[in-house]
């Protein structure tokens, strides 16, 4: 296996990577990197946990220092995973480089004010990034280089119309890389649209999580969960993320977890930009043992030391599985996820099951479709020969334009003429040519 001397980075990078304790890349790293240096575009996807954000950030960053006048726009599905991609790119560059991190949550005249200092490196995510490009106070025309980070979850995220308006912005000569911890279709066309004869890097499965996570499943109901996830906290050492499926359930459950001498802090989307951080630096620093979190943490959350991933719930997309359990066993190291299966789960898992072990074809987001599995009528052409039938399965001789007179259901006699109440009682019988008011007035006499 080769090692990061081998590649042709500037002399910064090679130091910062020593001082980083990164001396041989991973097999992502290993082949992206070179097709990166040489200037091709990058289709890439691998398991979550394999070097991804450094695959692209060295030859990003060497092909910068190239190229003074450049800059480089790295966009990002989530505020975490654009505040994490940040920090590892301080720490390659040592200040030879600017950057700056624009997000949601953020004060906007603090980014301005860091925009005016003419970074080269732009990091974002895309609705704040429009935000910025509609105010007018970020210039694109000189980014050359572009980074689609965690592409999959931009489209499920619904940013595909925001692509659209950024990428006018950008040099029209642009190196663009795409990675990605899953391959599906619509981003192997969105590839045509962005990428010009891309590179195509594969590595590992796309559809299961890393070889070294040990996965378990614990089936109980919605009353035992929490006893059950007590009980299970209790036999596990190291740092838990739990995941769950909404906001509120995060907040409550941390809550009566902390009241269970089991100290946890929550996080989701409806949390200040400031609290998310402290969240995650407290639990990065192990300050707090055990986070809950929906799925905004299940992207990109690089923590070292994630030994155990518990889902609460599971997941409405079957792929958010796997990257929710990709949030241990990072770089190599083993961990360790459980997940909780209540008999109203039963057909997620099913979905998860068939994702993971490739059998057929998972279908993402919950299903709608609750009459697909009855057995549908097809429409009788209206100029069909077949006669219809009634109600007993039997063969009616009456074609449909029969002057016979119809009969009533379940009954064998035919069908009486009309007769007034007059007629019944003995008087004369109105005429069928008579008209209403004729018929009144014979029913009066």
């Amino acid at each position: 296996m080769s090692s990061f001397s081998t590649f042709e980075l500037p002399s910064f990078l090679s130091d910062s990577l020593k001082r980083l304790g990164l001396t041989t890349p991973t097999p992502i790293q290993e082949k992206a990197i070179p097709e990166g240096l040489k200037g091709h575009d990058i289709l890439a996807s691998a398991q979550t946990g394999t070097g991804k954000t450094m695959a692209y950030l060295l030859p990003l960053i060497t092909n910068l220092t190239k190229d003074p006048q450049s800059k480089a726009l790295i966009l990002a599905p989530t505020r975490e995973l654009a505040a994490q991609i940040q920090e590892a790119a301080r720490s390659l560059v040592s200040g030879q480089i600017g950057s700056v991190l624009l997000i949601g949550g953020d004060p906007m005249m603090k980014q301005i004010s860091n925009l005016k200092r003419n970074p080269r490196l732009i990091i974002g995510t895309p609705g704040r990034i429009n935000d910025h490009l509609n105010r007018k106070t970020l210039k694109l025309h000189e980014a050359s280089f572009l980074v689609l980070d965690e592409v999959d979850r931009m489209l499920d995220m619904g940013f595909s119309e925001a692509l659209k308006t950024i990428i006018p912005h950008l040099a029209k000569e642009r190196q663009t890389f795409m990675f990605s911890a899953t391959m599906a279709e619509d981003i192997k066309k969105l590839s045509l649209t962005y990428l010009k004869n891309p590179q195509l890097i594969t590595i590992g499965s796309t559809r299961e999580p890393v070889l070294k996570i040990k996965q378990e499943t614990r089936h109980t109901t919605a009353n035992e969960k929490f006893p059950t996830l007590l009980e299970e906290l209790g036999s596990r050492e190291g740092s838990v993320i739990i995941f769950v499926k909404t906001k509120h359930g995060a907040d409550r459950l941390a809550v009566k977890l902390s009241q269970q001498k089991h100290p946890a802090s929550a996080i989701h989307g409806d949390l200040k930009q400031r609290k998310r951080d402290s969240v995650i630096q407290d639990f990065r620093k192990l300050k707090t043992r055990i986070m809950v979190a929906t799925d905004v943490a299940a992207r990109g959350l690089d923590i070292p030391h994630i030994m155990h991933v518990i889902n609460y719930d599971l997941p409405q997309c079957p792929e958010d599985y796997i990257h929710r359990v990709g949030r241990t066993g990072r770089a190599g190291m083993e961990g360790f996820a459980l997940s909780f299966i209540a008999p109203e789960d039963n057909i997620k898992w099913r979905r998860i099951h068939n994702l993971i072990n490739n059998i057929g074809e998972a279908k993402s987001g919950p299903r709608t479709d609750t009459s697909s599995h009855k057995r549908k009528k097809k429409p009788r052409p209206f100029d069909s020969d077949k006669k219809p039938r009634s109600f007993d399965g039997k063969k009616k001789s009456r074609p449909f334009d029969s002057d016979k007179k119809p009969r009533p259901f379940g009954s064998d006699k035919k069908v009486r003429p009309f007769v007034s109440v007059g007629a019944i009682a003995g008087k004369k019988k109105p005429s069928k040519n008579n008209s209403w008011k004729q018929q009144r007035s014979a029913y009066k006499a």
